[in-house]
């Protein structure tokens, strides 16, 4: 069968009109490239994948292509924008232009960018397979003024579960397509286009506009006509006007963010919960994780992250209803907040969330748990000190990092001893490994984890990676 009657060819040119009801995305959002489920080795990584469930899943890769100045930049950045997800990564094909040769650069006129021979697309392939397979990648550097790449210098790409693809020819070479599980084309009128590479080429590359327009009369317009435009007929949705089309652009963040949905983790384990990802809170992780920040910075924004996720985590209280009297002599209903409530820290690391606890929760009382792994036999020999009262409360356990579990199981176990209903404990921290999810979630089925990131997994030192190192030490300076 013919490739192009494989896509659906949906066009969003009725994008605010009455036939754009009736668009239908969602096979597009679930359904892997058809070549790629026909392989060996698609069908032995399903099954792989299946079997375990700490295996990867397969990313979501989208590419956007149209013609040069068209709006594609803009539309991926604001899908991501709208997104404000950190699962999400964007790939330029720009990024993988072949540096010239000298002799090609003294005839610079003359090369014509916009022909398929002059991007290294096995270098291209090379990436979005890593990225696919769950590794990160260094993507070069182009500097358009010199016409070469950095030699030294590389942005690194980390594997996620979106992947976005954009580029002028990325739908040109069938086994980029292939990669694909959904392919977007921005559509926009010539005269536009041209307009707005003008006004790119001379203020952002420096060049003349006569230079300008003789690119694009002698190699532009015949390479989109020839390259360009073919590849259109390979498209599931098309987007008219670029990011002008806030319609289109909203219903395609709609369904990646149903592809997105929760962590698979949140849906094996119903009661674990992530905060929602924002800008704000994927950049204090992005401070908190570097191992250059300052032990002030790293407190100040530890501290930050500490608080949301406490106040999430009082959100999952049990509440009743409270009517009060507002200046205005009005009738306000809300709700009263939980009466019998206390925290209990496991020493020491989650002592560091304590703060943010009494900061929410005023004259809270906080116990303690000390749990000490003695040499490799793995006995534990713990030290407590708790509420008198403490079955009659909610507690809200406090430890930033959840690894093996183990510490976690055991400071659990404890506080059922002593009376507290399973469905009664909290369990709060900043960062999960999966395997630690796992081991608390199977034993404790009726007890809630509130985090803010799931990591990826544990390595053979049983540390949480990316992770961000020793919590304790680097909270209160006790590291080298």
């Amino acid at each position: 069968m013919p490739e192009e009657t494989n896509s659906i060819d949906y066009v969003m040119e009725k994008a605010s009109g009455p036939h754009f009801s009736g668009l239908r995305l969602d096979g597009l959002l679930s359904s892997p490239p058809s070549s790629a489920t026909n392989s060996p080795a698609h069908r032995n990584s399903s099954a792989s994948a299946s079997a375990s469930p700490l295996a990867p899943k397969q990313p979501f890769v989208i590419g956007v292509s149209g013609g040069t100045a068209s709006g594609k930049t803009t539309v991926c950045d604001m899908i991501i924008q709208q997104l404000h997800d950190h699962r999400v990564v964007l790939v330029n094909q720009d990024s993988f232009y072949r540096g010239l040769t000298p002799a090609e650069l003294e005839r610079v006129h003359e090369y014509n960018f916009d022909h398929p021979d002059a991007f290294d697309t096995e270098q291209l392939l090379d990436c979005i397979e890593k990225l696919r397979s769950g590794h990160p990648y260094q993507v070069p550097i182009y500097d358009f003024k010199s016409h070469r790449r950095s030699s030294d210098c590389f942005r690194q790409v980390n594997a996620s579960d979106v992947i976005i693809l954009e580029g002028i020819l990325v739908f040109h070479d069938q086994r980029v397509r292939n990669l694909m599980n959904m392919k977007i084309f921005v559509d926009t009128d010539a005269d536009v286009r041209l307009a707005r590479r003008i006004r790119r080429d001379t203020v952002e590359r420096g060049r003349d506009i006569n230079s300008v327009l003789e690119q694009y009369a002698k190699f532009v317009k015949p390479a989109f006509d020839d390259f360009v435009l073919p590849s259109k007929k390979y498209a599931d949705v098309i987007i008219p006007r670029g990011g002008d089309n806030h319609v289109a652009i909203d219903l395609i963040v709609q369904h990646i963010r149903t592809k997105l949905g929760q962590h698979d983790l949140c849906k094996i384990y119903p009661n674990v919960y992530v905060i929602q990802s924002t800008f704000q809170i994927r950049g204090m992780h992005t401070l908190i994780r570097d191992k250059e920040i300052s032990k002030h910075d790293f407190v100040f924004y530890s501290d930050r992250l500490i608080r949301l996720v406490v106040e999430h985590g009082l959100g999952h209280l049990p509440f009743t209803e409270k009517q009060v009297i507002t200046p205005t002599g009005s009738v306000y209903t809300g709700v009263d907040f939980c009466k019998k409530l206390c925290g209990v820290s496991i020493v020491r690391s989650g002592e560091s969330m304590e703060n943010a606890l009494r900061a929410c929760c005023k004259g809270i009382k906080i116990g303690k748990i000390l749990i000490h792994r003695d040499g490799d036999n793995g006995k534990q020999l713990i030290y407590e000190k708790l509420p008198k009262d403490i079955p009659e409360r909610h507690v809200l356990l406090l430890d930033p990092v959840l690894a093996t579990g183990n510490s976690a199981n055991q400071a659990i176990e404890l506080l059922i001893q002593k009376g507290v209903p399973e469905s009664h404990i909290i369990f709060l921290n900043l960062i999960s490994a999966p395997e630690g999810i796992h081991c608390v979630c199977k034993r404790f089925p009726s007890l809630k984890i509130v985090t803010s990131e799931i990591d990826v997994a544990l390595n053979e030192e049983f540390r949480v990676i990316p992770g961000m190192g020793e919590f304790g030490d680097r909270y209160f300076g006790t590291d080298d």
